[in-house]
């Protein structure tokens, strides 16, 4: 059960770090165009937008590895708890404002993960 939470927790931080690349790298490029369904006038109207909302998942990505990598398990394991319920938030908000989904492919995996970290919290 902890390895499968601590992959989960790996997961959503890996995630993160592709939308940080995504829209910080790829926004105006013809393949973050297709992805995110912008035209190129689009696309550079909102790059900086982009590559801010990137950075943010860039500090939810390294957020999670630090919890991942702490020392002290049930400190990690806070710490991903709370950047896990981070996640939750904005899958939740992006699957209400944005496109349905963003819960799918970001609410579910931190749900899943916060689930089984906090069962490793409760277990030791």
């Amino acid at each position: 059960m902890k390895i499968l939470a601590l992959m989960i927790s790996l997961f959503v931080a890996l995630e993160h770090l592709g939308f940080l690349y995504l829209e910080m790298f790829l926004w105006t490029k013809t393949a973050g165009q297709k992805i995110f369904g912008n035209s190129r006038e689009d696309a550079e109207k909102t790059k900086v937008l982009a590559a801010n909302q990137g950075l943010y998942n860039g500090f939810i990505a390294a957020g999670l590895i630090w919890g991942l990598v702490h020392p002290v398990s049930q400190v990690g394991y806070q710490i991903q708890l709370f950047f896990l319920a981070c996640v939750m938030i904005a899958g939740i908000y992006g699957g209400i404002t944005a496109r349905k989904s963003i819960l799918l492919i970001q609410g579910l995996p931190a749900l899943i993960g916060a689930i089984l970290v906090t069962f490793l919290m409760t277990s030791a």
